[in-house]
């Protein structure tokens, strides 16, 4: 594996686990939404494992990672992952309302790593190795969507935050 596509895994992971941290603060804050929140987190760290495994995957010879898997942009990566440590890191301090918790997630979930991941799931497919990852993780798909809808059952508008 090149070392380019070794980093950009790496920081693919890092963004998911840090997310699954963020989602897993909510479930803390907010015991009216718990179970909400404890099933994304858990989807996170799920889509870290799926990457992790394609990482280790692609050092032997059958595996490869599948093509158009992760975001182009290295450098929007690392943003936005550091972006969402320093969200964490603030609300572990200065706790936020729900609303402003749910638009976060909204809005993270539209961002350059997630949209990526799910424009990949969404896409149809061009190999086996493609197809083999979507069947895998079919059921934790379209985090922006499912957070729009709970929102809006809860009434809560959905607009972009952050």
């Amino acid at each position: 594996m090149d070392q380019h596509l070794s980093e950009h895994l790496d920081e693919s992971i890092s963004l998911e686990l840090n997310i699954a941290r963020l989602y897993t603060l909510f479930h803390d804050l907010f015991p009216d939404d718990e179970d909400f929140w404890w099933q994304l987190a858990i989807e996170e760290r799920n889509h870290a494992a799926l990457l992790r495994n394609e990482k280790k995957a692609s050092h032997s010879a059958a595996g490869a990672v599948p093509e158009n898997l992760l975001a182009k942009d290295l450098e929007s990566l690392k943003i936005a992952n550091a972006g969402v440590a320093a969200l964490v890191e603030r609300y572990r301090t200065t706790s936020p309302g729900r609303e402003e918790a749910f638009r976060t997630a909204y809005t993270l979930e539209n961002s350059i790593g997630e949209v990526h991941f799910q424009e990949f799931m969404d896409r149809k497919s061009c190999s086996l190795s493609d197809e083999l990852f979507r069947q895998l993780n079919q059921e934790d798909k379209d985090h922006a969507e499912r957070i729009r809808h709970y929102m809006q059952e809860h009434g809560i508008t959905a607009e972009a935050y952050i």
